[in-house]
Order: structure tokens, then sequence, then C-alpha cells
């Protein structure tokens, strides 16, 4: 945590919105895809605001929204209606937003340590490019269901803030309703900054659109020294919106902070209200038994297995290879062998998926890594051998044992054959071997390593340090 001059304390507050991937947009039937090439491709009367049309809500977007509530152990509405949020822009169709103030979907709830005071569902805006004498607006993204959350203001410093943003992106993609790239904009931070000498709050600022953690950290760090140094030189702060000038590393004033009040929010009379225990399958008890198994939960289990934290952490964001860890450890409780497939997985085939386009991870299955891992365990391949086996599992399919034969990575374990080696590798190196039988126990490792060099990994080692020891 940053040490603060002076006595003064920091107060954030963090509001982040995340687009909900669901497949259609919040209000109407538009395909949810804001990302494609073609600009005004997605599009409709209802997303572009037409006269005469009315909105239709997105049932799983909302189921979404509840969903993240259900695992925060949150409440969840009863009865929750949408909005009008009422100000002009020209990527805002209809010069107003739909979105919820009385009545969010969820309210309370912790995450991460930070209390969580609402989250609410609304429409996205569309996108506008400026040019040197006009602007472009593209609409794909116009209606795009947009999940906010907003956080007491419970936060102290930058590191739990950012703590806090890898947490919920990691909890929205477990939870399936959000790819919450922050680089693509799937996922935006504002923070609400503070700082004061007193108990009460100083005069909060807001910092928008900060596209990833780092930037996060910094703008929360550099606005804190710069609301302390107006203070201490007597100067009055305003409560304002301001951006983050990565070239500068430093915020920037925007525009003055609206209040609710100046949205004019009232209920939007084309939605009607809702009654959400009279949907079926939005209760709490009922989401529950649909979660996956969440974050915090999974760092126990795994490290109940003898994972060290960075495996954990390593899983918890690669979705796809903790699914094949997940089927490896459904067959194997050994921990030796959880700690080898570990290793293999988390280095070896994350290295293949990385350099490797001639490959596919589907190629590799659980039952593949059982095999290989006691292959490993039972001699028959060396860890040199496992590597390239790997690799050919990865790049063709196939069973690793077959693989293994196909391409002489099996390891030898024939006594007479190994025993030439050793004699040979004895007689070429006499003063090591003086070395050696003088107590110098380390020089073991390199008999070894000259005979698995001599048989190009193919050697038990077990057995030429076994033979070494004899024939010495």
């Amino acid at each position: 945590m940053k040490e603060l001059p002076h006595g003064y304390t920091a107060t954030i507050g963090l509001e982040v919105h995340a687009e909900l991937d669901t497949n259609t947009k919040m209000f109407c039937q538009c395909k949810n895809d804001p990302f494609v090439a073609s600009a005004n491709t997605h599009i409709c009367p209802i997303c572009t605001a037409q006269p005469g049309t009315l909105p239709m809500v997105n049932k799983k977007a909302v189921e979404y929204v509840l969903r993240v509530g259900t695992a925060i152990d949150a409440d969840l509405a009863d009865f929750t209606e949408f909005d009008r949020k009422n100000y002009f822009y020209p990527d805002i169709p209809k010069a107003y937003q739909i979105s919820q103030l009385e009545y969010p979907l969820v309210s309370n709830g912790k995450l991460a340590g930070v209390d969580i005071t609402r989250i609410h569902l609304e429409e996205d805006t569309a996108t506008s490019s400026h040019q040197t004498n006009h602007s472009l607006v593209d609409f794909n993204r116009a209606g795009v269901p947009l999940m906010e959350l907003v956080t007491e203001p419970v936060i102290h410093d930058a590191e739990t803030a950012m703590r806090f943003g890898k947490e919920l992106q990691l909890l929205l993609r477990k939870l399936g309703v959000s790819h919450a790239n922050l680089e693509k904009g799937e996922m935006r931070v504002e923070a609400n900054i503070s700082v004061s000498k007193t108990e009460t709050f100083g005069t909060k600022v807001e910092v928008k659109n900060l596209n990833s953690f780092k930037i996060v950290g910094a703008a929360i760090d550099y606005e804190i020294d710069r609301q302390i140094e107006a203070l201490e030189n007597g100067e009055v702060l305003v409560q304002e919106t301001r951006g983050w000038d990565e070239q500068k590393q430093s915020t920037f004033s925007q525009r003055v902070k609206e209040s609710s009040d100046d949205y004019r929010y009232f209920p939007d009379p084309d939605i009607p209200k809702f009654k959400l225990s009279l949907l079926p399958g939005f209760s709490k008890e009922e989401i529950s038994k649909t979660l996956p198994e969440l974050p915090w939960k999974k760092r126990i289990r795994y490290a109940d297995l003898g994972l060290n934290e960075e495996a954990i952490e390593f899983f918890l964001q690669e979705i796809e290879l903790d699914t094949l860890f997940a089927g490896f450890i459904e067959t194997v409780q050994d921990q030796k062998q959880i700690k080898l497939a570990t290793n293999y997985i988390t280095s070896d085939i994350a290295g293949l998926i990385k350099n490797s386009p001639e490959g596919n991870l589907s190629n590799i299955s659980s039952e593949s890594m059982v095999q290989l891992v006691s292959m490993i365990g039972e001699n028959k391949i060396s860890s040199r051998g496992a590597k390239d086996l790997i690799s050919y599992v990865y790049t063709e399919g196939g069973e690793p044992a077959t693989l293994a034969e196909k391409y002489d990575l099996l390891q030898s374990s024939n006594t007479d054959e190994l025993k030439i080696i050793v004699e040979k590798i004895i007689s070429e190196n006499p003063d090591v071997v003086e070395k050696f039988k003088a107590g110098d126990a380390k020089l073991m490792q390199y008999f070894i390593g000259q005979g698995m060099k001599m048989t190009q990994g193919k050697a038990n080692p077990q057995l030429l340090a076994q033979l070494v020891k004899e024939i010495i």
C-alpha cells in the first residue's frame, strides 16, 4: 500500500462496465457483435432509435447479471424497472440511455474483500471516430447489453483497486457472461478518487475509461498525488471527470461532473416493470445450482492438491488448459503425478500453444496426459523424451505410447547395452572416477549426463546410476 504524506487518506470507489456476451443486443434482435469489420452492419430501427419502435428486454442479459449477483452472494431484486437517462451525444441514438436507477437487479455483495453497492443493466452506446473535419458514428455497438457494477468507497490504494478489477474480470469469464477484455473495451473501469485529512470524504474526481489494470493503478496513484499537492498549495478541488494521458502518464480535465439530477432520470414508459420472482429460474437458489466452481473455491481445492500460487492463478486464467488439468485430476490423485502434469501443462503445453501454430490443443486429451505421466513414472520415457512426445501429440494427435514408439522415444532399460556405455564413460574419465571415489557424490550427475548424451536421451537414468555404482 502506498504511504500517503501529511496524514492524508485516499478513498476510492470503482464503477466497472462490462459488455455481456449474449447472442443479441439488449433491446432488439440484432446480433451482438460490436467488433464486426463493416460499420453499421448489425443495426435495426430499434437500436438506431427510429420513431415508433419499442424495446424488448433481453432475458439472457438479465439472467447474466443475476448470475454475477448470486456468485458474490448479493441481494437479487424482486421488483425492477428500467429508466431513461437523458443526455445528448452523437453516439446516443435516442438522446437518452436506457439504464436503471432506483431498482437495480443486484445490490450489496462482496468480491475480493470489497463491498459492492449495486449491479444494474443498461445499453451500450454507439462508437464515434473523429476525423480532421468530421466525425463518424458506427451503431454496431449501440444497444449491446452492458452490466455496470458500483463498489462502495472502501478502497484506499491502487493495489486493492487493481486486485478487485482482476478478480471481477476472472469471475465474469468463469461465469461465461463476458469476455471482459479491457483493451477491446469489453470491460471499462472508472475510478472515483478523493483525498482528505478528516473522516469525511474529500472532493470526488472521476477518472474514466481506464483500459488496463496497469493504467488503473497508475491513474489512481497519479490522481492521489495531484490532489494532495493541490490541497497542500491551498487550491480548491472541483468535482470533475478526468481522462488518462498514457504518453504523459497523467490525468487531464474533461468536464465538470454531472449529478444524477442532471440526467433527469424517469421510468421508461415503453418497458414493463418486472416482478422477477414470477419468472422461472430467476431465484437465487435456482441460479446457484447452475454456477460453475467459483475462483476462490478453486484456489482452496488446488492448494490442497499441492499446487503453488503461480500454478493456481495460471489455471484460473487459462480456462482451456484448466479443463485439461481438471480432467487429469479426476483420474489421478497422486500428488507427485499431479505436480508432473502441472509442470508440463503450464510450461510445455502452454509454450506450444504460443509458439506452434501448426498444432492444436484439442489433440491433447486428459487421457493423453494420464498416459504420458504414467509413462514417465514407469521410466518408459525420460523427462527430455516427454517434452518431445508432448510436442508430437500436440501437432499430430494420437496415443502417446504409439507416438513414443514411432519416434523412438522409449527409454532404454537394457542392462547389457547400458553396461557397455557406462564402462566406456568410466574408462574415458579416470580423473572424474577418482574424485567420485573420493566422495564427490555430485559427479554422479556427470556420469548420467554422459550416458544420456551417448544414448540421445533414451537411457534410463536410474539404471545408469545403478550401473555406475556397481562398476566403480
